[in-house]
């Protein structure tokens, strides 16, 4: 991919006209809008549906052993024809924890934990099938990019591409190696964002109009508290952007239903922020008797919540939220409406809705059913993947989520069937990033979002099988950690 930038030219022209044309310049940063010279491009190889062949083991690389590296460790372990090969943090003390409950179930790994690049012995190495990267965000681009040009099939926690450039470089680099990547939106496997799915393929909502999605929790806490992210990756973050810097966890489950990259596609989007009114104060605090934090208050921090509205090229919309400070409760807001229902989960109890009949007037005293109804009716649309699995994946974090994610994607590997959630979805998710800043930095002025499939989407099928047509033959067992 070229790296070449362009000057900023005739931006107030642009910005004035409304919607800023996102072919007019190449590359990011926070004044200028990204291009999308690649659209118009010719897609070497369509990875939507591409099915790679079969693996009866799917051996296994780690790379980040935080939060989530140690997750993905202790399910791989619970799924039937999986082996981890190796293991890898910067923090020798996190690489051994690891090993030592990894054994008790059987695996082995190498540990790589001599530096900032022993990440990239792992991805050389020829006895690994699937690289898992769980690191802090801004690393995942690279690392994923290495991986499948070294002939790894690569699965990224959120997100996977912080510029437009870095999401079309994982395009071109899937196309080009005919190597998976799938981001892992793990909230699109929640049992209620699993049962709207169905709902909407059923034809339940009729046409579905707009979405309400948002991660919406508190992480003040974890921020400010010194060892609970590596470096205090996570608050450099908050103190160093603006924009929706955390959109996949609401967005990735309305794509799917919406059939995003399949159908229909991200047109558009403008988005607003909040000013902060609580980190930099709270950073201020801290600094008073700790100077640990004195560089942090020095930081001038994005605002507290932003909100972004996204037009699809069918003309549906979708409003997406990210507030991770506020003292509010957990809301991972999942709004689905259309021209015959709708349902609503933000977050306790989910709620649906069935018609509006004739004879009334008022939206007020539209036809919710209660929980009991709405039970019943979540019961009846459940998928065949919670039918098999979700009383298995309970316990696995996240309502169930984890397991099902990380199961999925081993029984497709093993079966040599399309993954639920391909490159074009982790690049367009992830794209709102950056997008989403642009906007909030030029007075919520709408940006075009880049067509990542370059045309196919009107062509490209549903592959989120929660019908378990095929595959669904992995098995799950228990095992010690």
């Amino acid at each position: 991919m070229k790296k070449k930038r362009r000057d900023f030219i005739k931006m107030s022209g642009l910005a004035g006209m409304g919607l800023v044309n996102a072919t007019a310049l190449k590359g990011w940063t926070a004044d200028q809008p990204p291009a999308d010279e690649y659209s118009s491009s010719v897609q070497t190889y369509n990875m939507s549906g591409y099915a790679a062949p079969k693996l009866d083991v799917v051996r296994v690389g780690i790379i980040g052993l935080g939060n989530r590296g140690p997750a993905h460790a202790r399910l791989m372990t619970m799924i039937e024809g999986v082996e981890i090969k190796a293991i890898c943090d910067v923090r020798s003390e996190r690489v051994e924890m690891v090993r030592q409950r990894l054994q008790k179930s059987g695996h082995a790994p190498q540990r790589y934990t001599d530096g900032k690049e022993e990440w990239k012995k792992l991805c050389e190495r020829n006895d690994i099938d699937l690289v898992i990267i769980a690191t802090p965000w801004y690393m995942h681009n690279e690392m994923a990019v290495f991986a499948m040009n070294h002939g790894k099939h690569v699965a990224s926690e959120v997100i996977v591409g912080e510029t437009i450039d870095e999401c079309w470089s994982l395009v071109e680099t899937a196309e080009k190696t005919k190597r998976h990547c799938m981001m892992l939106e793990n909230y699109a496997y929640a049992p209620f964002q699993l049962v709207t799915l169905n709902m909407a393929r059923k034809g339940f909502f009729g046409e579905i109009i707009h979405a309400d999605c948002a991660y919406n929790e508190s992480k003040m806490g974890n921020n400010f508290t010194r060892e609970f992210y590596w470096d205090m990756w996570w608050l450099k973050q908050y103190g160093s952007r603006q924009g929706n810097i955390y959109p996949t966890h609401g967005l990735g489950p309305v794509s799917q239903i919406m059939n995003i990259n399949r159908g229909d596609r991200f047109d558009y989007l403008v988005s607003v922020e909040s000013n902060d009114f609580m980190m930099k104060q709270k950073a201020e605090e801290l600094s008073k008797t700790d100077d640990f934090y004195k560089p942090f208050a020095r930081m001038n921090y994005r605002g507290n919540i932003n909100t972004s509205t996204i037009r699809t090229v069918k003309g549906r919309t979708i409003v997406v939220q990210h507030d991770g400070t506020s003292p509010r409760l957990h809301t991972v807001i999942h709004g689905i409406y259309g021209t015959r229902g709708s349902a609503l989960e933000q977050p306790y109890p989910a709620r649906v809705s069935i018609g509006l009949p004739e004879n009334m007037r008022s939206v007020s005293r539209f036809n919710w059913l209660n929980e009991e109804q709405t039970k019943e009716i979540t019961e009846k649309y459940k998928p065949e993947i919670l039918k098999k699995m979700g009383e298995l994946a309970k316990e696995s974090g996240h309502g169930g989520s984890d397991l099902l994610i990380d199961w999925r994607l081993i029984d497709c590997l093993r079966n040599g069937l399309p993954l639920d959630q391909d490159v074009y979805d982790g690049a367009a998710l992830s794209a709102v990033l950056p997008l989403s800043a642009w906007s909030v930095k030029n007075r919520s002025n709408s940006v075009s979002v880049p067509d990542f499939t370059r045309g196919a989407w009107k062509t490209n099928q549903p592959n989120m099988d929660i019908a378990l047509e095929r595959g669904g033959t992995t098995g799950i067992k228990k095992t010690e950690w």
